[in-house]
């Protein structure tokens, strides 16, 4: 064997080692009654450890909350929207009443574009705070 072709073996041999299954996309949101629009004086705090996989489009969300004014009511992705701006219900988070909540749904193209471009944020919502009491954008 020639050391041309055994370069071009280890050369094929390690692309077919990488070309393993895709990874999936590590987002995160923090949450607060700073970032609602507009904001409140919630002294609750929140955490969500977020993962998409773009191959099947699947988000899969862990979300932590505590020291809200009430029970959650509700809690959702919202979107698109940037930081400071409102937006509509784009998933919801199911099973919400107590943290911590884990779940996942598959996105639509236009959600995964919207969620990959950052423009979704995740909100809990309480009886004293129905439009949100807390509030983080996703990021990578």
């Amino acid at each position: 064997m020639s050391n041309k072709t055994m370069l071009v073996t280890l050369a094929l041999g390690a692309a077919i080692g990488f070309a393993g299954p895709a990874f999936a996309d590590k987002m995160k949101a923090t949450l607060d009654g700073k970032s609602q629009v507009p904001p409140n004086t919630s002294t609750a705090t929140g955490t969500a450890d977020i993962d998409y996989d773009p191959a099947s489009k699947k988000l899969s969300w862990k979300l932590s909350y505590s020291g809200l004014s009430g029970p959650a009511t509700a809690a959702h992705f919202h979107g698109p929207a940037e930081a400071g701006k409102n937006a509509g219900v784009a998933v919801a988070i199911p099973n919400a009443a107590s943290s911590p909540v884990e779940g996942s749904a598959t996105l639509t193209d236009a959600q995964a574009a919207d969620l990959v471009a950052g423009r979704y944020y995740i909100n809990i919502h309480t009886a004293a705070n129905p439009g949100g009491e807390i509030r983080g954008q996703v990021t990578k």
